[in-house]
């Protein structure tokens, strides 16, 4: 009776995380020892991202409960979760890093955004975008530049309008 209560508690706390998480990434840690698995939780952690070894059962349980059903099909041989909070690219981009990094058989499954299902492809893809401080960044530049632009030309045409209206001045007093 007690088991089966820990499971659904276990359940509850796994739906609240896909719940509120912004992007999931489901991999597979085959192979990695509890001191790396503890290391990469750890650099995870810094990044404000919550890395969790799941029971697929449970994962999937909590994944339907979520309203997150296509999780499932990622949920396949050990498996452990990354739930990326702020932030969708920096959970696929440290995770990236450290597969290239540390001599690891860390494997990406593939993820979940905004409810749809990503692939190891798109999850790496992802990764190599731009932080997002920097993509608000470009999008202020190019928003910005065309306003610049109209205002250098409006005052550039003050300016001659003023050289010009100074000149008759200075023509009016000399003569």
């Amino acid at each position: 009776m007690v088991r089966k209560e820990k499971k659904a508690e276990l359940v509850d706390l796994i739906r609240e995380k896909l719940v509120q998480a912004e992007i999931v990434i489901a991999t597979d840690h085959r192979g990695l020892t509890v001191a790396k698995i503890s290391g990469l939780r750890n650099k995870l952690r810094q990044q404000g991202v919550e890395y969790r070894v799941v029971k697929n059962t449970l994962a999937g349980f909590a994944a339907t409960a979520a309203g997150k059903p296509d999780l499932s099909r990622l949920l396949t041989g050990p498996t452990a979760l990354a739930f990326g909070y702020d932030d969708v690219i920096q959970p696929a981009k440290s995770l990236l890093d450290y597969q290239r990094s540390a001599e690891t058989t860390l494997i990406i499954k593939g993820g979940m955004l905004a409810g749809k299902l990503l692939t190891a492809e798109d999850i790496v893809a992802l990764a190599k975008l731009p932080p997002k401080d920097e993509l608000i960044a470009r999008f202020v530049g190019l928003v910005q530049s065309p306003v610049n632009r109209l205002l250098i030309t409006l005052n550039g045409n003050l300016q001659s309008l003023m050289g010009v209206l100074q000149a008759r001045i200075r023509q009016f007093e000399g003569g």
